[in-house]
């Protein structure tokens, strides 16, 4: 019986489905709908409503497949949402029963106090889920020892096309007759669903002939690799011990067999803690290839290869720039080589031996250090976006496996067939298991090389089957590879798994036009095509602005439109999900979504939102775009009709602007720059929102409610015109609003510079002081203490003639504004401050808006000026370590006193320059304190995103994922040290350089945050 549960659980708006129209693929197709399946009987109401439907079901996790897996035009069932739970841990018998949805590095967290771990990974393991590895039988860096996900699943719970529901696991086939009856595969077409699946695969295993066609055609066993087509020798194998289990043939199968609702795993003990890891530098691809025979004779758990594109391509994304602390100079490619257990030193000895007449030199990296190195070729896939230009490092033959030692010969081969066809390639990934990630570079708007595209991908299909190989090695099929299965495994064997496909799935309600009856490979890609595409002028192709505010050229350095390139800059995304990490992942990016699990509060989904407005207009205008990728003629939206639409609106307004992105997403998308580009076209078309106007505002509303204070604080204050000024720039009621300082920032300032102005001792140097917008009115008394700070460590403290940040406007999307306010500063400041000089500021947000978005806001003729203000324009902790390089600020002028600090960091301060200063200032000058650096992200504040009232509830609760609990223990053993008071006692301090972050810390926890500063002031001697 139809249920109307599923029917009203389809969203089938357009912001739903555009967010999910693409993965990590270069594909896009618009889906029917998108549900968040909950139970069991969902999926069942959703089959249901499929089959009315005439489409079908495309089950999707972490969504960071790389084939297409989970684009397609049916109905997107997000089981990430709700379906992330760990049912079960059995620690004596080594296994764990999980929803499909739980992350795997997420479950490792909770398997580690067991001394266990679920051993199967891929480059996206702190967001991709279980249920997408099985789909996809992922394997990752460590397969060398662990294999694959097949090797893992014991068990799989699964909801049939029909609605029944199986638990696929191990039988015997007297288990099978005596359910099904004797010799029940020789009645194949009879009986339920679940008896013709087994009576298929029984009859096959019975038949020599279909045994010797899956021996001859199917890859070699020898291959650890193998994921290309339905894994039917794995089962009949197994079928010749008369035992029969279908989680096999479900691994790989990408969601097209069954829709996978519960699945157990089992467990490795976790490897010994000795590891090294020794990074072999070469010369040449070549060499690389032959180091990794080197390495493999020496018994390591890993071996993996990075080419010097993309190490290159590294140092341009601010989080693995640290992470590539290991490379010595520049080489051609690297082979990184892990060793673990009580001989990793002499292996790795012998190994650097050996190597040495193919590499130029080897670094070891031991300890915690080693997870960095690995992080780095994690990031591989994510900083192949930041190329510049349009042509890219696409995913088209990245999943090739071969057996190592033909390897060399293989690439050989390979690299021939590119210069044929004049073009060069990235070369990354598992050289250990003889699978190596080939990225070849291409323009896909552009119509050469979409027909390169497919030549490449048959071409390279015919060098694996020459070399004895499988197109896919873990990356599975999806509407990629699924056109080149026959050709791989000839038309015999393809039509078996047709016949597989019709068995499970007779109607086709899962996931159709995956693995068999593919579309072209060449159909449905992401990007437009289009001749105007590939010109400078874009505007026939792209729904752009005319202009843009930001200078995007500066950010792509590759000659094209400023509108243009801030396409290209959206375009970054490629969809593999980075963005998608949980508050257990660490780091910064996306918080909402990090509260919410919502799929529109991530950088992923705002990009592909934009990218699809910018491209195709919106409405249902969007779904009728053809296979081909052309867009079809109908009346184009215009670029202020797209900036005022709701669609854009909401996916702008869930960001918190943090900055996140600008460092963590390995695409170098920056998100809070796009959204502020876009919202002042959104003014600009519609008008500004009087509480923009008046946030973007604020300094100049407070400078002159300054003249009036003791006026403008009562009316802050007092009841009935606080309730009214809140509902006037829509801010919640449960916030308040900031008052002012009696005197500003530069009048203490300047009052405390004359009062030490006939001091007899000769200054160590001189600071300019930045005045910001937020210390200089509300916080003037902090500006003091840091003033007072310098003075005393003899430091020549002046405030030099400069307007606001800008900051404010700027997160509010207000850039004429910022614009003006930047080059006022540039102009002010550009000439007096140097090195020798420096600019410092104390709130982060303001003095590193000198230099992340100064220079691409100045004009041209200004952006040399602005870099170089930028350099010189310090944070406090910035500043305090130089000095304590330079032996001018030392611990001796500190207290020893002991005390524990807390210590929370900023959003764009951990984003641009990281928070390891202010740890090290801290440690290295405070010799009695112990510090514990919180692992939050942002803290839900974000200037004025937590006192609005649309945003306050998601404010408070990205504030209770970590930081509000962790601020919350640091008072309670306040509390219980004041209870016992004990002389052993030492006092807790919380800290916070952001001025909006210690407002979060009191409005959610009653503690009184301080900034770093203050708490070096107050041990001073």
């Amino acid at each position: 019986m139809m249920r109307n549960k599923a029917e009203n659980t389809i969203l089938t708006d357009v912001l739903h489905r555009i967010a999910y129209s693409t993965d990590a693929s270069v594909y896009r197709e618009l889906p029917l709908g998108v549900a968040y399946p909950q139970t069991v009987e969902d999926v069942i109401d959703l089959l249901e409503e499929a089959r009315k439907r005439k489409t079908h079901l495309i089950p999707r996790a972490g969504g960071t497949s790389i084939c297409g897996q989970v684009v397609g035009s049916g109905i997107v069932c997000d089981i990430s949402r709700h379906w992330n739970k760990i049912l079960e841990i059995n620690q004596s018998g080594r296994w764990a029963r999980v929803q499909p949805g739980v992350v795997r590095d997420e479950l490792n967290l909770a398997l580690k106090p067991y001394g266990l771990f679920f051993s199967p990974e891929t480059s996206t393991s702190n967001r991709c889920c279980i249920g997408g590895m099985l789909g996809n039988n992922s394997c990752g860096t460590h397969s060398l020892v662990y294999g694959s996900t097949r090797h893992h699943v014991l068990e799989a719970t699964v909801v049939l096309s029909d609605g029944s529901i199986e638990v696929c696991k191990p039988y015997t086939i007297a288990e099978l007759e005596e359910r099904f009856g004797e010799r029940f595969w020789e009645q194949f077409g009879k009986g339920p669903l679940i008896e013709k699946i087994y009576a298929q695969l029984v009859s096959w295993a019975l038949d020599p002939e279909t045994v010797a066609l899956i021996r001859e055609n199917y890859p070699d066993k020898t291959l650890r690799r193998r994921s290309c087509g339905y894994a039917i020798d794995e089962v009949l194998e197994s079928l010749a011990e008369r035992k029969i289990n279908l989680c096999p043939l479900l691994c790989g199968s990408e969601g097209t067999l069954a829709f996978v609702t519960e699945i157990k795993v089992s467990l490795d003990p976790l490897p010994p803690e000795e590891r090294l890891v020794v990074c072999a530098h070469c010369n040449s691809l070549e060499d690389s290839l032959l180091a990794n025979l080197v390495a493999l004779r020496h018994g390591p758990v890993a071996v993996e290869l990075m080419d010097g594109q993309i190490l290159s391509l590294c140092e341009g994304n601010l989080e693995q720039q640290r992470n590539r602390f290991f490379i010595e100079g520049n080489p051609a490619a690297l082979i990184i080589a892990e060793f673990e257990g009580p001989q990793m030193e002499a292996k790795a000895k012998g190994f650097e031996e050996e190597v040495s007449s193919l590499a130029y030199c080897c670094t070891r990296v031991y300890g915690k250090e080693i997870s960095r190195v690995w992080d780095l070729r994690k990031a591989g896939l994510g900083v192949l976006s930041g190329m510049k230009g349009d042509a890219k490092p696409v995913g088209v033959i990245e999943d090739t496996a071969v057996a190592p030692e033909r390897m060399p010969a293989y690439i050989a081969d390979f690299k021939k067939m590119l210069d044929g066809l004049g073009l060069s390639c990235v070369y990354y990934g598992h050289i250990s298991t003889g699978e190596l990630h080939l990225r070849p570079i291409l323009n896909l708007k552009d119509p050469a090389d979409r027909k390169k595209f497919r030549q490449v991908a048959y071409e390279t299909a015919l060098l694996v089957r020459k070399h004895h190989g499988s197109l896919s090695g873990e990356h599975g099929d999806g509407r990629l590879r699924g056109e080149f299965i026959p050709l791989m495994y000839g038309a015999e064997v393809y039509e078996l798994m047709r016949q597989v496909k019709r068995t499970w799935d007779p109607d086709g309600v899962f996931n159709t036009g995956k693995i068999v009856d593919t579309p072209p490979m060449d159909e449905y890609l992401r990007y437009l095509l289009n001749q105007d595409a590939c010109s400078v002028k874009q505007s026939d192709a792209y729904i752009l602005p005319e202009s843009t505010y930001f200078t995007w050229n500066g950010e792509f350095s590759h000659g094209e439109s400023n509108p243009y390139a801030m396409l290209c800059s959206i375009e970054q995304c490629n969809g593999a999900g980075a963005c998608r990490k949980f508050t257990s992942m660490g780091g910064t990016m996306c918080p909402a979504f990090k509260a919410t699990g919502d799929e529109l509060c991530v950088t992923r989904a705002r990009a592909n939102v934009i990218r699809e407005l910018l491209t195709y207009g919106f409405s249902e205008e969007a779904v009728s775009i053809s296979a081909s990728g052309n867009k079809k003629k109908f009346g184009k939206k215009s670029f202020k009709q797209i900036v005022k639409s709701p669609e854009l609106e909401e996916v702008l307004f869930s960001c918190l602007a943090c900055k996140g992105c600008r460092s963590e997403c390995p695409s170098n998308v920056d998100m809070t720059r796009i959204r502020a580009e876009l919202l002042q076209h959104k003014w600009d078309a519609q008008g500004t929102p009087l509480g923009v106007w008046m946030v973007a505002r604020m300094a100049a509303v407070e400078r002159l409610g300054h003249f009036v204070r003791p006026l403008y604080n009562f009316f802050a204050g007092w009841k009935p015109s606080e309730r009214l000024i809140k509902r006037a720039v829509r801010f919640a009621s449960e916030r308040h609003i900031p008052k002012l300082s009696r005197w500003s920032m530069r009048a203490l300032v300047e009052r405390e510079r004359r009062k030490k102005a006939d001091s007899s001792q000769s200054p160590k140097g001189k600071v300019y002081l930045f005045a910001d917008e937020f210390t200089n009115y509300q916080e003037a008394e902090l500006g003091l203490k840091f003033a007072r700070l310098l003075i005393a460590l003899r430091y020549e403290v002046e405030i030099p003639r400069h307007v606001e940040s800008g900051r404010a406007s700027i997160s509010k999307g207000c850039l004429r504004l910022a614009k003006k306010f930047a080059k006022k500063n540039v102009e002010l400041l550009g000439g007096m401050i140097s090195e020798e000089t420096p600019l410092v500021g104390i709130e982060p947000s303001c003095i590193l808006s000198f230099r992340d978005e100064y220079p691409d806001l100045v004009p041209l003729e200004m952006r040399e000026k602005a870099k170089t203000l930028g350099r010189n324009a310090l944070l406090y902790d910035e500043f305090i370590v130089r000095e304590m390089e330079k032996g001018n600020i030392t611990a001796d002028m500190f207290s020893d006193v002991a005390c524990e600090i807390y210590l929370h960091g900023h959003c764009h301060q951990k984003a641009l320059v990281g928070i390891g200063k202010t740890e090290q200032m801290l440690k290295g000058l405070l010799k009695g304190a112990i510090l514990h650096t919180i692992p939050s992200g942002c803290c839900g504040m974000a200037g004025s995103f937590g006192y609005e009232k649309a945003h306050y509830k998601t404010s408070m609760a990205i504030g209770e994922t970590v930081l509000f609990p962790a601020v919350r223990k640091a008072v309670g053993a306040i509390k219980e040290s004041t209870a016992e008071k004990k002389e052993s006692d030492i006092p807790v301090l919380v800290a916070a350089p952001g001025t909006s972050c210690r407002q979060q810390i009191l409005d959610g926890t009653g503690v009184k945050a301080l900034h770093p500063i203050e708490i070096l002031l107050t041990f001073m001697r």
